[in-house]
Formats: C-alpha cells, sequence, structure tokens
C-alpha cells in the first residue's frame, strides 16, 4: 500500500488527525490503484487505466495542473481518451493543454473534454465576475492576490441527466447532481466499482454554506450521495482529500455525509415552517456531535452554521426576518449612533476588548466593527479590531472563517499603523 493509502486509512480510524493532514494541503502525490494512480494534490486528479487510453477524473487548478501532470506522466505515458470535468470550479479543469501537448508530441489522438451542460454558464459567469471572484478568494485563502482567470476550456461533449460512454471496453457512467455546484458529475465506472465524486465529498463537512460564494444544493447533495451508496462501491476517489477503500468504509462516510445534510436542512427547514427568523435559526439549529466527530466530516473548510444560511437562502431569499434590515440605515450611521449612546468609539472599542478577553468573541466582534466603522481614523479603534478579530481567526478551525476574521485583522492593522488609509482589497488594489 503507498504512502497516500496508508495515510488514508489511519485517517479514517482517527489514528490520525486530520487537522494535520489538511485535505486542502495536498500537494502531487500519487498513488497507484488497481487499473489506475489517483493524484492528491489541493484539488484531485484521478486515472482510470482502459485498452483505448485513460480516463481522467479532472485535471486540478492553475497551480498544481503542471504538478499532477508531471505525477501521471512520471507514472505512464499511456495515451488519454478522455478528461470528466467534474465541475466548473477552477481548482478542477485546468492543464487540458498539458495532455494535448502529449497527444500531439506522442502521434495520438487529442483527449475529448465531457462535462455538464451547466459548466458554460459558469465559466461565462466567471469571466464577468473576475475582479470580485479575486477578492473573495484571495480573502478565502488569505492570500496577498488572486488572478482570477478569464479563459477556460470548454467540454468537446456535455450532457444533461445523465450520460453512459465505453471506453476500452469498459463502462463509465456520467451522474449530474446539484450540490456544491450546479454542474456537478459523479463519476461510476462499475467494473471496477469505483465512484470519483468530485467535491461532493472532501474528507471535511461538506462545501454547501460557503458565505462568499453562491447557492449550494444541500438536499440534491445528500441525495446524490446516498444514490453513489447504493451502488456498494469498493473505492471513493475524491476532489479533495484521500481515498477510501473497502465497501464498509465508503459506505459509511457516503451515509453519513448524506446524513449531515439532511439534519441541517431538515432542522432549518421546519423551523422556517414556524415563522422563526434567521437569526433565531442560526442559533438553534446544530450538526449531529457524532457526525461531526467523524475525522471525514470536521468542519475545517466550511462549517455547518454556514449550511444554515444556505438553506434559508435556498427557500427563503435575502430578508432574514428582522424588519430593521429590509430597508436598513447605513452601517456607519448605526455605528455612529451606537457610538454616542455608549459615550463614543473608545468606549465601544474597550468594550469589545473586555468581550473578548473573557471568551465571548462573537459579541466582541459587533462592538469592535461598530467602534472602528463609528470612528475609522482613530487607530485604537482599528487597533481593537485588529485585535478582536485576530483572536476569532486564532480560534476557528474552518477556512472559511478563519479567511474572513484575518483579512478583517489586517485590514485595520492596516489602518491603525495609516490613519485616514482606504481600506484594504485584496486583489492588491
Amino acid at each position: 500500500m503507498s504512502d497516500v493509502l496508508q495515510v488514508a486509512d489511519r485517517l479514517f480510524t482517527g489514528e490520525l488527525d486530520i487537522a494535520q493532514h489538511h485535505p486542502f494541503q495536498l500537494f502531487g502525490e500519487l498513488a497507484e490503484l488497481e487499473g489506475g494512480a489517483f493524484v492528491a494534490a489541493f484539488a484531485n486528479a484521478s486515472a482510470l487505466r482502459t485498452d483505448d487510453g485513460m480516463v481522467l477524473v479532472d485535471t486540478s487548478s492553475t497551480f498544481l495542473s503542471e504538478r499532477v501532470h508531471d505525477a501521471i506522466r512520471g507514472w505512464t505515458r499511456d495515451p488519454v481518451h478522455t478528461i470528466v470535468f467534474t465541475h466548473g470550479h477552477i481548482d478542477h479543469c485546468f492543464g487540458v493543454e498539458r495532455y494535448e501537448e502529449d497527444a500531439r508530441a506522442d502521434g495520438h489522438r487529442p483527449p475529448r473534454v465531457v462535462a455538464h451542460e451547466a459548466i458554460a454558464a459558469r465559466f461565462e459567469r466567471y469571466v464577468t465576475t473576475a475582479g470580485y471572484n479575486g477578492i473573495i478568494n484571495a480573502r478565502q485563502f488569505q492570500a496577498s492576490r488572486v488572478d482570477w482567470p478569464t479563459n477556460y476550456r470548454y467540454p468537446d461533449e456535455t450532457y444533461r441527466d445523465a450520460l453512459t460512454v465505453e471506453i476500452g471496453g469498459e463502462t463509465f457512467e456520467l451522474h449530474h447532481a446539484r450540490g456544491e455546484t450546479d454542474d456537478h458529475t459523479w463519476l461510476w465506472a462499475p467494473a471496477r466499482r469505483t465512484v470519483c465524486t468530485g467535491d461532493l465529498f472532501i474528507w471535511a463537512s461538506p462545501n454547501c454554506g460557503n458565505p462568499q460564494k453562491v447557492q449550494r444544493y444541500p438536499l440534491e447533495w445528500a441525495r446524490a450521495l446516498r444514490a453513489m451508496a447504493a451502488l456498494d462501491p469498493e473505492v471513493l476517489l475524491p476532489g479533495h482529500g484521500l481515498p477510501i477503500i473497502g465497501a464498509p468504509s465508503v459506505h459509511q462516510a457516503l451515509t453519513d455525509a448524506a446524513a449531515l445534510l439532511e439534519s441541517l436542512h431538515d432542522q432549518t427547514l421546519d423551523l422556517m415552517n414556524q415563522g422563526a427568523r434567521l437569526d433565531d435559526i442560526v442559533h438553534t439549529v446544530h450538526a449531529p456531535d457524532e457526525l461531526l466527530a467523524r475525522p471525514y466530516l470536521r468542519p475545517i473548510y466550511d462549517e455547518p452554521e454556514f449550511v444554515v444560511h444556505n438553506v434559508w437562502r435556498y427557500y427563503g431569499g435575502w430578508y432574514d426576518g428582522n424588519p430593521a434590515r429590509l430597508k436598513p440605515a447605513p452601517d456607519g450611521a448605526v455605528a455612529r449612533e451606537v457610538a454616542a449612546l455608549a459615550g463614543g468609539a473608545a468606549r465601544l472599542a474597550a468594550r469589545a476588548r473586555e468581550l473578548a478577553a473573557a471568551g465571548d468573541l462573537r459579541l466582541a466582534g459587533h462592538l469592535a466593527e461598530w467602534a472602528a466603522t463609528a470612528d475609522p481614523d482613530d487607530p485604537d479603534t482599528h487597533r481593537a479590531r485588529a485585535e478582536v478579530f485576530g483572536a476569532r481567526a486564532e480560534v476557528e478551525a474552518s477556512t472559511m472563517s478563519k479567511g474572513i476574521f484575518s483579512w478583517a485583522a489586517r485590514e485595520s492593522s492596516a489602518r491603525a499603523s495609516a490613519p485616514g488609509a482606504p481600506p484594504i482589497r485584496e486583489d492588491g488594489g
């Protein structure tokens, strides 16, 4: 068994801590499988060998596609027959040109690319929102700058609900499921009892609530996971994280992830049907502890709390039930009024520090934000804001929370050092 598969097995049993082997901190190690290979990268690629060439499931990101390609080519020079994009997120669908160049050099036909039909609209949306996506992804991943791509490799063939292809005498089934995206594909290879899940399984609490991204679909996601489990796979090759080998382990992982999403969805919808406000729902719904304790469902990337927001948005839109927020006053006006009532922005900043020291970081965040907004030219209000959100980032486990809170702390640290400076922007501007 390769090192990758040994680590995967020890992670699954809890012998190793997933926090020390984060599924989004893998950078191109190849594990050979029966009839193929798996490259563990930030976003993974799976290579399935057939008599007519390989089927590649995803090609990785703009940053790691070269390393993934080199890992596969260090393993075999077999031609690539078909590339399947599981979805259009930019960490999964770059680098096709490397395999096209291989085909030209080796005298083979170029690979065809297959994806769900909705991927084209995603790519077009990415072009029109390139600036915004650069900013939010820099914030999410704590990068100084992200240059969002505007050139994409569109598929040669698309499908709507399902597509069965035969390559090298072997059948591969492509299934559409709305989950993390609306263009998601999962692949089933029945002869090898292997399921390639894409980002429907990522060795973390499902990325179904991402606070800076578009709508996700928890119920349909759960149904897709249960459809995979019903096939009784022996091998699970995920979009992030490591392979899971063995039918009992695969079934457990898939059904546990489905149960987590179903619980969050059903609790939220039940409270919505009772007329609860979003604020009440967010602070009432809790994911089952026994599921969050699973090493492959820890909230180290996204969080169950954020999934609640997404369920609300799906069924209820953007209005959260608080009439003051239907047509609100500007944040600055509210902050100045609260500061006046408190005796000044400095009093708010001081109280924010007290609350943070006492461990109430959520409430401290509100007061620190009001203080810095009420008096944005006061270095000390920004120092307080930097301290509070720096503390919040320190104690959080998820990439999403750490990214946003760290951004706020960096912003105020910069403002405290240069009073009167404009807010920072993650695009370098």
